[in-house]
């Protein structure tokens, strides 16, 4: 089979697969444990930094970082943050919908590269939108928590979720 008659044959037989939850399946007081988890790096940490323009020091040079108290050089607290966010994303957003953007961020703790993160998320509020047929509002609290289970950051988010309809 050439490379045409493959895509011809995958076009053919795809099936669509409809991934995330949709506003009808979210409901006040529901838990989510998002399953999987990352391990962030000194490389993600070094990258992240850069291509962020965050030239805080403390997050690059370990002996600046100890000088200002800290064990070596911490994470990028917004990367954790992105860290924390994505893994929500399968279990929360994936279904689509605009994002509605985050309230009360807290960075609990410093993070250090070789830390595993864990996001867990509970629906506070789920609500048709007025003005916009076809979706509802949901807003979750989500913490991020290290190996250890020691919650490093939490913070409110809400998107605009489609409906089942």
């Amino acid at each position: 089979m050439n490379a045409d008659e493959t895509v011809d044959f995958l076009e053919q037989n795809a099936v669509e697969w409809v991934r995330g939850n949709r506003f009808e399946d979210f409901a006040l007081g529901q838990k989510f444990t998002h399953h999987w988890g990352r391990t962030v790096t000194e490389s993600d940490n070094t990258l992240f930094s850069t291509l962020t323009l965050a030239y805080n020091p403390a997050y690059t040079n370990a002996s600046h970082a100890r000088a200002q108290g800290f064990q070596g050089s911490p994470v990028n607290p917004l990367l954790v943050f992105n860290v924390v966010f994505g893994l929500s994303v399968e279990d929360l957003s994936e279904g689509g919908g605009p994002f509605l953007g985050v309230d009360d961020l807290q960075y609990l703790q410093p993070v250090y590269p070789g830390e595993t993160l864990y996001a867990e998320s509970e629906v506070i509020q789920a609500r048709l939108a007025d003005k916009r047929p076809g979706y509802g509002i949901v807003q979750w609290h989500t913490v991020g928590r290290n190996e250890a289970g020691v919650p490093v950051i939490e913070f409110k988010r809400a998107n605009l979720v489609r409906t089942k309809g």
